[in-house]
């Protein structure tokens, strides 16, 4: 196992199949596009589930929700995308489980070992594809809720006569009424 998986583990909390497959997706899409960790928004990642890969994935490519570099699809799929800003080139990596032998899925640490020797292509499918520049992140203002008096986000604020409401107790002002 090598120094970086293991830096990986002690921020992720465990080793798992996950992780690995994150590891493995995060390391070769971003050697598919030569880059490296991003330092700020010039690398983005499109998740398409929220797992434990992802985990892998921002720590290796600096890509994370508080720098708005990480944009979150919840389609369930084991796909990212990466897009780099300064080529404008954009890479779909796909971890194909057909191509996972089951018998190799049931050990846990015979299948973390597979993962992280494997070459990529044997599991992986890397694919350049079109892809429109993600909007960089934009600050936003935050606006007291009316209701329960806390700040929230304005775009997350909901007007409910001539209130500003938040997301969740706009829902309890639905059910109370």
């Amino acid at each position: 196992m090598d120094k970086q998986y293991e830096k990986i583990i002690n921020f992720h909390g465990h080793s798992c199949p996950g992780l690995a497959i994150g590891y493995r997706m995060t390391l070769a899409a971003m050697k598919y596009l030569n880059l490296n960790m991003a330092d700020d928004e010039e690398l983005v990642a499109v998740v398409e589930n929220d797992a434990c890969g992802v985990d892998a994935l921002q720590f290796l490519s600096g890509c994370t929700f508080g720098k708005g570099n990480l944009i979150f699809k919840d389609f369930g799929k084991p796909v990212y995308t990466f897009y780099d800003r300064k080529s404008q080139k954009a890479v779909r990596v796909y971890c194909n489980r057909e191509k996972i032998p089951e018998q190799i899925r049931t050990n846990r640490s015979n299948y973390i070992n597979w993962l992280l020797n494997l070459e990529h292509k044997d599991f992986l499918e890397l694919q350049l594809v079109k892809m429109e520049e993600p909007q960089k992140a934009m600050i936003r203002n935050s606006l007291k809720c009316d209701y329960c008096g806390e700040y929230v986000m304005e775009t997350r604020i909901k007007k409910i006569k001539h209130k500003n409401i938040c997301l969740p107790c706009s829902v309890k002002l639905t059910i109370e009424n």
